[in-house]
């Protein structure tokens, strides 16, 4: 919000269509004493509302655990969410305290006191700051510096500098409060962070018809469709059809299976992967992943899978190198009964297995120059044959291979097979090393 703790008024101007009128809203003191601790009962009130007492660290370790445990995006998402209906209820409760003509400069003012006594961030209100235009009017616009953010203190301490604004309660509440005063979705932007380099927090804040772009935050902070008549809904959180079209935030799947992986990274090169990862999972595009042992390749594989529309399908992975030769081509393609000694029943193999999902073929360059040819036959045309078998099956497979070798230098060495490399360098990304992948204070940061 926009407000110091230095504002000596305590007396509002109510302006109506017809009249004004002189009333009292509170000011930060009297906002201060409305906390209230009540420890023969373990309680902390704050005015009428139960409140709890959270110190920094605890808050800083939720908020890395979330991280962690679901990624930036979806930690993002939850984040935002609470602390926009917390905005929410503290703009109904200060209306209800001001009445129905009170003057939205001060409105907005005693929420950005309310802001800085939970202890998040201390608003401070640049040249006109909030107050600049009607909050009701189209062109209505507010720009406000926070200064000592905790999430972007914190964040620096746990993951160091990054690419991205990481006041995400703070830009969530002061969407949902500004929303809730307005009648309308007001869209609160975070133009610069600490935690991504800046020397402070800096938001704007404008009706969300005026943000080219304002999906990409509010499927961060509007909740899933109310089940609720539009009536039930608050109105806030109604969207004018004149606004925008606003597709909701949808729930990763990460959080709809315990065996999907998640990571999350601060450093540049690890911001370059997401953007690549963004861009290819949606496709069917082939993806090749390069880079040495141990940086994290079937991890990244797995996020491909979760991101894409085979999310719900079969993700099976294949260490090509541990397979030996001779079993190569039945483990891929699958064997038929008295395909060799041995093969006492019919076993399909792992293409079948992938069917409607992905494939991953890790160390994809051990393999022979009959496998690649096979292989080559599948991604051309999604057919093969079982070993021992002549009937073609088809299978519907995204690939996604992997290697640690240089495969422009085993095709000029006649050890890989030119026309398969190009079937699957469609997309290739280069996996950086974790040497590789450090913040600007030179600290290591890698998937989790």
């Amino acid at each position: 919000m926009s407000v110091t703790a230095s504002q000596p008024t305590s007396k509002t101007s109510i302006e109506g269509p017809d009249a004004v009128v002189d009333m009292k809203l509170p000011q930060l003191r009297e906002l201060a004493t409305s906390l209230r601790f009540s420890p023969d009962e373990g309680r902390i009130w704050m005015g009428s509302h139960r409140a709890v007492l959270l110190q920094a660290e605890t808050f800083s370790s939720l908020r890395k655990e979330l991280i962690n445990a679901l990624g930036m995006d979806m930690a993002r998402v939850l984040l935002s969410r609470v602390y926009y209906e917390a905005g929410q209820r503290d703009a109904e409760d200060t209306l209800k305290a001001a009445g129905p003509n009170a003057s939205w400069h001060d409105v907005v003012r005693t929420g950005g006191m309310l802001h800085a006594l939970q202890g998040y961030v201390l608003p401070e209100h640049s040249g006109q700051g909030m107050f600049v235009g009607d909050l009701h009017s189209d062109d209505y616009c507010g720009e406000a510096i926070w200064k000592d953010s905790l999430e972007a203190e914190m964040h620096i301490a746990k993951f160091g500098v990054g690419s991205h604004a990481v006041c995400w309660n703070a830009v969530g509440y002061c969407s949902g409060y500004l929303s809730q005063c307005a009648g309308r979705t007001i869209l609160v932007r975070e133009v610069e962070c600490r935690a991504s380099g800046a020397a402070r927090c800096r938001i704007v804040a404008k009706p969300v018809q005026q943000w080219e772009d304002a999906a990409d935050d509010l499927r961060f902070m509007l909740p899933e469709p109310s089940p609720l008549p539009h009536e039930h809904v608050p109105l806030s959180m109604r969207l004018d059809p004149s606004d925008m079209n606003v597709t909701p935030w949808p729930r990763p799947a990460a959080a709809q299976g315990a065996s999907d992986s998640v990571f999350v990274g601060v450093s540049a090169a690890f911001c370059v992967l997401q953007h690549k990862i963004d861009r290819v999972a949606p496709t069917q595009a082939t993806v090749l992943l390069l880079g040495e042992s141990g940086v994290g390749k079937s991890l990244i594989a797995r996020e491909v899978h979760r991101r894409s529309g085979r999310a719900k399908a079969h993700f099976v992975e294949v260490n090509c190198a541990a397979i030996p030769e001779q079993l190569v081509e039945s483990e891929l393609f699958g064997v038929e009964r008295g395909a060799f000694s041995g093969a006492s029943h019919s076993r399909p193999g792992r293409f079948e297995a992938a069917d409607g999902g992905t494939l991953f073929l890790d160390e994809i360059g051990t393999l022979s120059m009959t496998a690649q040819g096979k292989l080559l036959r599948v991604l051309q045309n999604g057919e093969m044959e079982r070993l021992g078998s002549n009937q073609t099956i088809s299978a519907n497979v995204r690939v996604i291979a992997a290697t640690n070798e240089d495969l422009k230098q085993a095709v000029r060495d006649g050890k890989f097979r030119e026309d398969l490399y190009f079937r699957l360098n469609v997309f290739p990304i280069v996996v950086p090393p974790l040497r590789e992948r450090r913040d600007p204070d030179g600290h290591p940061n890698s998937p989790v």
